[in-house]
């Protein structure tokens, strides 16, 4: 199970990277055929035809914000780990083991229903926006613009998966206890070196 867990993980960061990996390369082609004509006018290399065929690219940004849409909602639902969020810890550390027991059961229920309760108001949401469309950017495949329900629906997948992750934080802290703190984490790492 492990290695299955592992194995998607990885396929994660892949899709993760090539997801910003696109927006970097949409970028770079942006911003060359934004000032490339201007570069081209400026020295005098008219006499190339296919440089002087070059315009911007309008679909460039739309794109780059529609791939920033997925890796943000991608990335925070299966990439980004639970000690790598951000937390405001201080009375969470403070407390026993039993209290921060307590504190993540709740807190964890908390977001689970939070995502449950918005879960089909967001999805008729998305689904409603299949009447929008991309204003430039099109379908490689069939050349028509995208809706925009295309676009969104990798929240509402968020939003499931985040109720599953928290659920199973609930039921784990429940069966084993609170998640270790970032110091037991650092302890732990530091351990086998100290041993050396």
């Amino acid at each position: 199970m492990k290695a299955a867990f592992r194995w998607f993980s990885r396929l994660a960061d892949m899709i993760a990277a090539g997801l910003l990996a696109a927006i970097f390369v949409t970028f770079l082609l942006q911003i060359a055929t934004r000032y490339l004509p201007k570069v081209i006018t400026h020295f005098d290399l008219d006499y190339f035809p296919a440089l002087t065929a070059i315009r911007p690219l309008g679909w460039s940004l739309e794109l780059i914000g529609i791939l920033w849409v997925w890796v943000i909602f991608f990335s925070c639902a299966f990439v980004v780990r639970e000690q790598d969020h951000v937390k405001f810890d201080i009375i969470y550390l403070w407390v026993s083991r039993k209290t921060r027991t307590i504190f993540t059961i709740v807190s964890a229920a908390a977001i689970v229903a939070g995502m449950i309760y918005a879960l089909l108001p967001t999805l008729d949401y998305i689904d409603w926006m299949k009447i929008r469309k991309t204003a430039t950017v099109r379908n490689p495949i069939t050349g028509g613009k995208i809706p925009m329900r295309t676009i969104f629906s990798v929240y509402g997948g968020f939003m499931i998966v985040v109720a599953v992750r928290y659920a199973w934080l609930a039921i784990d802290t429940f069966c084993h206890g609170p998640p270790k703190t970032e110091l037991e984490l650092a302890v732990e790492a530091d351990a086998p070196k100290a041993k050396q």
